[in-house]
């Protein structure tokens, strides 16, 4: 009897953990020159108007590191994830080779979104953690407060979030269901079926795209009302500098950025539950009839 992989991100990334570890750490490097670009550009301008151009060229060395890293962790990403995208293609098409045609082709394009998460959206979750762990921090040597403004907003993001992750898991579910009866549909189903196959296809997507656009609104609305009140706490400042005011708005904008990438990589992330679970669903039904093969 051979035995069925189990699927899940942390076995993605286990098929090569030493090169995704790697991308991890570049992923960190950048995100830490990135933080402090803001900061740096407040001290480069009361630099320049001191007429001090140390904290400029500090600015720049900066600027180049970034782009150096930034570049090469690009190469390197699409090599080290094209590798575990075949990887993980042979083992779902092992796992399902007792599944008919039309859902192992869309599982089979489903667990590419498991690499395509850890390429594209796991940095922005990085990302936006280490920045927003950062700005609090940032924020905090202004004052006590703009650091609790953004923090206040953060809890309210999330828990709004939290209400929602089970809307999207049974929305992108419904979505998933429909996608795995297409090659099915176009194989032997008359020109009608296919078009209602298609309609039921949006009616899924518009309902999930609604979802996260009232989701995405409300938190949208959270995040500036911290900005508008890091601009009035402002207020609180002893004679604050012209770079003090830039970086203390800065980082408040910034803060709206980088949050906005924690809900949109939740709901990937919820995406992604349904489809691991999707994909070792059949786990115990292949095994059951090895066993009675075997027999």
């Amino acid at each position: 009897m051979s035995i069925q992989n189990s699927i899940s991100l942390w076995s993605v990334v286990k098929l090569s953990p030493f090169k995704v570890a790697i991308t991890w750490l570049m992923v960190i490097a950048e995100n830490i020159l990135l933080i402090l670009l803001p900061l740096l550009i407040g001290y480069a301008i009361d630099g320049v108007l001191a007429q001090d151009t140390t904290p400029l060229l500090g600015f720049a060395a900066s600027l180049l590191g970034l782009i150096v890293i930034s570049v090469m962790r690009r190469f390197y990403d699409t090599r080290v994830y094209g590798d575990i995208r075949v990887k993980l293609a042979e083992t779902v098409a092992h796992n399902l080779r007792g599944a008919d045609v039309s859902a192992k082709n869309a599982r089979l394009t489903m667990s590419r979104e498991l690499v395509d998460f850890l390429e594209n959206d796991l940095p922005a979750l990085l990302t936006a953690a280490i920045q927003l762990v950062s700005i609090v921090i940032i924020l905090a040597t202004f004052h006590a407060y703009f650091a609790l403004s953004v923090l206040i907003a953060s809890i309210a993001m999330l828990l709004v979030y939290a209400c929602c992750h089970g809307t999207f898991k049974r929305l992108n579910g419904k979505l998933n269901d429909q996608t795995e009866q297409q090659v099915k549909i176009l194989s032997c189903k008359p020109f009608a079926a296919l078009s209602a196959h298609l309609e039921k296809l949006k009616k899924h997507e518009i309902a999930l795209s609604d979802t996260e656009a009232l989701v995405y609104g409300f938190i949208f609305a959270l995040l500036f009302m911290s900005v508008l009140g890091n601009l009035w706490l402002v207020n609180l400042l002893p004679n604050p500098t012209t770079g003090e005011v830039f970086s203390i708005l800065t980082y408040s904008l910034e803060f709206v950025d980088t949050a906005i990438m924690l809900p949109v990589t939740l709901q990937v992330l919820s995406r992604l539950e349904e489809i691991t679970q999707r994909l070792n669903r059949n786990e115990q039904v292949l095994t059951e009839k090895e066993i009675g093969y075997e027999v």
